[in-house]
């Protein structure tokens, strides 16, 4: 077998971005006739620990190329490739690593000549080559030179050096645009013009030295680039402050006199005029205004002896000689002035509430006959512990204990765990099964294993009652873990009522199916409490 490697590959944030968030590995095999196998192993490191985050096998056929995605957003990782062949090996492997963007990012490109490798297997070890004499080392300059040795005897090829990168100057900052403050006429500030800052020189490509031919050519190993010198800073020239404008300042106009207050002279109150007295007779002319000046006309008084008519701004009574105008002049004696406006409706008195009738007497209805007595649950049953029991496979519960504060019926047997239905009727089941494993679990359970604690009629038929199942983890994240197995504690609870008939045998049982860790049953906890009661 062979085994390839990338070995570790730094990919630490830049600007808080790794430059590599996704890996892609492309596997072809050449060979046109035979199938070949291949593991892929995926490690990143943390905390100076490696920790394996992919394994899989890729099963290809002849002449078969298969292309993964894996996720490399860590700061180092390295993927490792186990291949079959030992000799003449038709699988060819690269890597690529890629940016957010989906871009390749060159320090993490690796074909598969470049892969560290090695044999494994029983097969002898090839003669080493003669290892050739390596040249002089040149002096360092842009691109480094090394003298190549001489050639030794021909070995396996030994994988290309690694592309040195030279780090490229940063890009000096653009000068800050300079922002005057605008007046109110004020010119605008000159925009500030920032220095660019000179690009640093590229780095120059290291050349590696080829090492000597021989069964596994030595990693050549890329001379770095001076680093670029940084570009100058750019310092933008800042603008001419514009003169500030003046304020603007309105002038308040002046506030109006107020206006002076309307005040109305109110009139005085006439006194009411009288009534006139006897019976309205046909209206007749209006009678002659009485010696003196007539005052002005005002509204017509009040209609005759019967409803009053509506009181008008009354002027004042005239007596004899008028007096002042008031609103009304005063009402002929005897002779009826002109009708005058129609009073207002009378509203007749409301006669009083009559006396609140007697409040109606319903007779009684006789008593109903008393319903029967309810059922008394604690007339037949027992309620039981079982503090621990080991279990590993499909078994019934047996060993149970009654001492206070629970307590037992003449038809629970706890040493076999057999409760007899004692008469026919209605029965409440009731249990509380608590558990645990007795180690840490290490292996998943198959799909169509489903453990679960059931009530159970043994006799005359066996029937299952009520069942709880286990509770199970179940997860499948695509790449990263797929698992299904029991919790590692947990509870199972079980009730129900049934109709049952005297003779029945019931018991609690633990139902395996499949599952084969071993149980502790109530050991780290409560125990398991099963009680039943007749409720008819």
């Amino acid at each position: 077998m062979s085994l390839l490697s990338t070995g570790p590959l730094e990919n630490n944030p830049v600007g808080g971005v790794r430059p590599t968030t996704q890996v892609t590995v492309r596997v072809d095999n050449r060979s046109a006739v035979s199938s070949a196998a291949i593991l892929i192993e995926g490690y990143y490191t943390l905390s100076g620990v490696r920790n394996m985050y992919v394994y899989q096998t890729l099963n290809l056929e002849a002449n078969e190329s298969v292309t993964n995605t894996y996720f490399a957003d860590l700061d180092a990782f390295e993927f490792m490739f186990l291949t079959p062949a030992v000799t003449n090996d038709p699988i060819q492997i690269s890597v690529w690593g890629k940016d957010s963007a989906g871009q390749l990012v060159t320090a993490h490109r690796l074909v598969s000549a470049e892969l560290m490798g090695e044999t494994v297997g029983t097969g002898a070890t090839g003669a080493t080559g003669p290892a050739g004499v390596t040249g002089a080392t040149g002096p360092t300059g842009a691109t480094g030179a090394g003298v190549t040795g001489a050639t030794g005897a021909t070995g396996a090829t030994g994988p290309t050096g690694a592309t040195g990168v030279g780090v490229t100057g940063e890009t000096g900052a653009t000068g800050a645009t300079g922002v005057g403050v605008t007046g109110a006429t004020g010119p605008t500030g000159a925009t500030g013009a920032g220095v660019t800052g000179a690009t640093g020189a590229t780095g120059a490509t290291g050349v590696g030295v080829t090492g000597a031919t021989g069964p596994t050519g030595a990693t050549g190993v890329g001379v770095t680039g001076a680093t670029g010198a940084t570009g100058a800073t750019g310092v933008g020239v800042t603008g001419a402050t514009g003169p500030t404008g003046a304020t603007g300042v309105g002038v308040t106009g002046a506030t109006g006199p107020t206006g002076a207050t309307g005040v109305g002279v109110t009139g005085a109150t006439g006194p009411t005029g009288a009534t006139g007295a006897g019976v309205t007779g046909v209206t007749g002319p209006t009678g002659a205004t009485g010696a003196g000046v007539t005052g002005a006309t005002g509204p017509t008084g009040a209609t005759g002896v019967g409803v009053t008519g509506e009181t008008g701004a009354t002027g004042a009574t005239g007596v004899g000689v008028t007096g002042a105008t008031g609103p009304t002049g005063a009402t002929g004696v005897g002779v009826t002035g002109e009708t005058g406006a129609t009073g207002a409706t009378g509203v007749g008195v409301t006669g009083a509430t009559g006396p609140t009738g007697a409040t109606g007497v319903g007779v009684t209805g006789e008593t109903g006959a008393t319903g029967a007595t309810g059922p008394n649950v604690a007339t037949e049953g027992f309620s039981a512990l079982l503090p621990t029991f080991s279990v590993s496979t499909s078994t019934q519960l047996t060993g149970w204990t009654v001492t206070s504060p629970y307590y037992d019926s003449a038809s629970f047997n706890e040493t076999t765990g057999n409760y007899t239905i004692p008469t026919s009727g209605r029965y409440s089941f009731e249990a509380t099964i608590n558990y645990s494993t007795t180690a840490a679990i290490t292996v998943g359970i198959g799909t169509g294993v489903n453990p679960a604690f059931v009530v159970r009629r043994t006799s005359p038929t066996v029937t299952d009652l009520v069942s709880g199942l286990f509770p199970l983890l179940n997860v499948n994240i695509a790449l990263i873990l797929t698992l299904r197995t029991i919790l590692g504690n947990g509870t199972v609870t079980l009730a129900g009522e049934f109709d049952l008939t005297a003779g029945d045998v019931i018991g609690l049982f633990y139902v395996a199916d499949g599952l084969t860790l071993p149980l502790d049953l109530g050991s780290t906890s409560s125990g398991i409490v099963w009680s039943v009661h007749q409720l008819t």
